[in-house]
């Protein structure tokens, strides 16, 4: 059982964070499956888009107990507008082509797996627990997306393009990852959530590591984008949610 009530706000704001993003870049590396460049990667990038979707399971199935009145994971998923989303805006950017999608994943797991790592021994059990059982997951991640940010960025005059062309149209969505929406603070403080700004100086460690070894240089200081824990989106979640959420909202209950 969770140490504290998981009725307060805080604490269901901060689940429904954790599973909004998973769900979401599920839903985005998703858009991938039958399109992978060669029949490997596209099993590779499917089955990251299903563990990214089972962890959002286990954070809604979690976030709906507190919620109560009905509340359950498909609800949580479907019946949600954009302005309740509390997904970071990383993870709703398009796919781009398959060097935007690669530096996408590796720039997220390289965060989820510091979170993860540090979430796995916070004071509330289910959210520990549930870190815990996906971090051998985000490791994978970051292991096969680091390998393709060397591949691409250490490889052909086209690919090293593509790679510089992603980071110039993402890094300014990262900054996001490392600022405190109100409930992160609140309950950081009781031991229940990760400061994330202190993640900050070990993923810029992380990604100069890689980037240094595929010649990628990480841009100077840059505007950064920010809203997307607090409901404020881009453009792009709309459209994510209308195709993900077709089905439910056109036949209510429906069920396989």
């Amino acid at each position: 059982m969770p140490l504290i009530n998981l009725s307060t706000n805080q604490l269901i704001n901060y689940t429904l964070h954790l599973a909004d993003t998973t769900l979401i870049l599920a839903q985005r590396t998703a858009e991938w499956c039958g399109h992978g460049p060669v029949l490997e990667q596209d099993i590779a990038i499917t089955n990251i888009s299903l563990d990214l979707l089972g962890q959002s399971r286990n954070f809604y199935q979690y976030a709906a107990l507190g919620i109560g009145n009905g509340a359950t994971e498909d609800s949580l998923a479907y019946f949600r507008t954009e302005r309740e989303f509390k997904n970071c805006l990383l993870a709703e950017q398009p796919n781009g082509d398959w060097a935007q999608t690669i530096l996408r994943q590796f720039l997220f797991s390289s965060y989820q797996e510091l979170l993860f790592g540090r979430l796995q021994y916070c004071k509330d059990e289910q959210l520990a627990a549930i870190a815990a059982k996906s971090i051998k997951e985000t490791k994978y991640h970051l292991r096969w997306s680091g390998d393709w940010v060397l591949r691409l960025g250490d490889g052909t005059m086209e690919s090293r393009n593509r790679m510089l062309h992603a980071l110039n149209a993402l890094w300014s969505y990262t900054g996001e990852l490392f600022e405190l929406a109100e409930y992160e603070e609140f309950l950081s403080q009781t031991g229940i959530a990760v400061n994330v700004q202190l993640l900050k100086t070990d993923w810029l460690q992380n990604i100069q590591t890689v980037f240094s070894e595929a010649g990628i240089t990480i841009p100077e200081k840059t505007f950064m984008h920010m809203g997307g824990k607090n409901g404020i989106h881009t453009e792009h979640l709309g459209f994510i949610l209308t195709e993900l959420q077709y089905l439910q909202r056109t036949y209510p209950n429906s069920q396989w």
